[in-house]
């Protein structure tokens, strides 16, 4: 058993000491964390230091996000799939998740139903739908926002990935997927809530989600989903598979020229990708407190790309550092110049495009190299 955890335990240290960018992101995010969670337990609400549970809840959010950028960067930057509807997955992860939250709610909805979330009594159903059973229980509704974008993930980069699909035409195939997906979860009949989606949860796992303590639980569980999700995703590049896959996305034609099952390489990390991109939607859901349609938009799964553009692609770290760039800026200058965010946000991915093509990351690689 010792050995075993020693072999654990260097197998971690190994990928975190040859990998600068990431312990530094990852110890200031840890280092963020804490000190939130710290200052609200412990500061009086009218401290300067005081952190709100506003910002708690929306720092859990940004979390949420970088393991979405995460999950994005692991196949676009490292074999070369750009996926312009990983937000399916990331919606998928949280409609699973959501439907668990909306049992909680048993007869403490508006129509005081302990059978039937109050979107299906309002649509005058009678019975819950076959495929919500088993929703109540917490571990069916994890192995489901794991499962469930892991077989689409599957199905979807079999077809792909065997019909030898690349480049733009994959990428337009991902937009059509997400984009069926929206239309299909807008429908009223679909029982996900329709247009207004999920929302309105009261509890999770027996506790209250307007709890100050619940809050900074999930703010916690985030981090540790990144941070395991960071850990396995820099264990897959490091090893032999990794440099396949990187093998892959530099010139495929030539791996599979020497023997290499392509697609098998490309279906597995498009899956494990599914599944990171899953439980950062599950993650996501009861920190906002709803979960709809507009999450399955392509304009959504375009705005992931920008983030791992801006961040820095290929590097892991720069995914988390550009998904928090970015969505930081979208809140405060959504409310502070709202007719003006969207163009400057299209600006700064045009300008990170031309000026910085290795965005964030790079601009850090430079400053290291000149250092040394």
């Amino acid at each position: 058993m010792n050995n075993t955890n020693n072999i654990k335990k260097s197998v971690i240290l190994n990928i975190i000491n040859n990998d600068k960018g990431g312990q530094i992101v990852l110890t200031s995010l840890f280092a963020i964390v804490s000190y939130c969670i710290l200052s609200h337990l412990l500061l009086p609400t009218d401290s300067f230091f005081y952190i709100s549970t506003y910002t708690i809840t929306l720092l859990g959010k940004y979390i949420s996000f970088a393991l979405l950028a995460l999950a994005l960067d692991l196949v676009w930057g490292y074999i070369g799939i750009l996926s312009l509807g990983h937000g399916a997955f990331f919606a998928l992860g949280g409609y699973a998740w959501a439907m668990y939250l909306m049992r909680e709610i048993k007869d403490r909805g508006v129509y005081g139903n302990s059978q039937l979330p109050d979107f299906m009594v309002f649509m005058n159903l009678q019975e819950l739908p076959w495929f919500w059973y088993g929703s109540d229980n917490p571990l069916f509704a994890l192995l489901m926002v794991v499962l469930i974008p892991a077989i689409l993930a599957f199905i979807f980069g079999w077809l792909a990935f065997r019909s030898r699909v690349t480049g733009v035409y994959l990428s337009i195939m991902t937009q059509a997927f997400t984009y069926a997906l929206m239309l299909a979860f807008f429908r009223n009949d679909m029982g996900f809530g329709g247009n207004n989606g999920l929302t309105d949860f009261k509890d999770i796992l027996g506790f209250n989600l307007q709890s100050d303590n619940t809050r900074l639980a999930l703010l916690f569980l985030s981090f540790l989903a990144l941070f395991g999700g960071y850990l396995i995703s820099r264990y897959i590049i490091n090893s032999k598979l990794g440099k396949i896959c990187m093998a892959i996305r530099d010139s495929e034609n030539r791996v599979r020229f020497l023997g290499y099952k392509v697609e098998q390489y490309k279906l597995f990390i498009f899956v494990i990708s599914a599944i990171l991109a899953g439980i950062a939607g599950a993650l996501y859901v009861p920190q906002v407190g709803i979960i709809n349609p507009g999450v399955f938009s392509p304009l959504f799964s375009i705005e992931i790309v920008i983030w791992v553009a801006i961040g820095g692609r290929g590097t892991l770290w720069g995914a988390i550092v550009g998904a928090f760039v970015v969505s930081f800026a979208s809140t405060y200058f959504t409310s502070a110049l709202p007719e003006v965010w969207l163009y400057a946000f299209g600006g700064l991915f045009v300008v990170s495009t031309i000026y910085l093509p290795k965005g964030i990351a790079g601009i850090f690689a430079h400053f290291s190299k000149v250092k040394e």
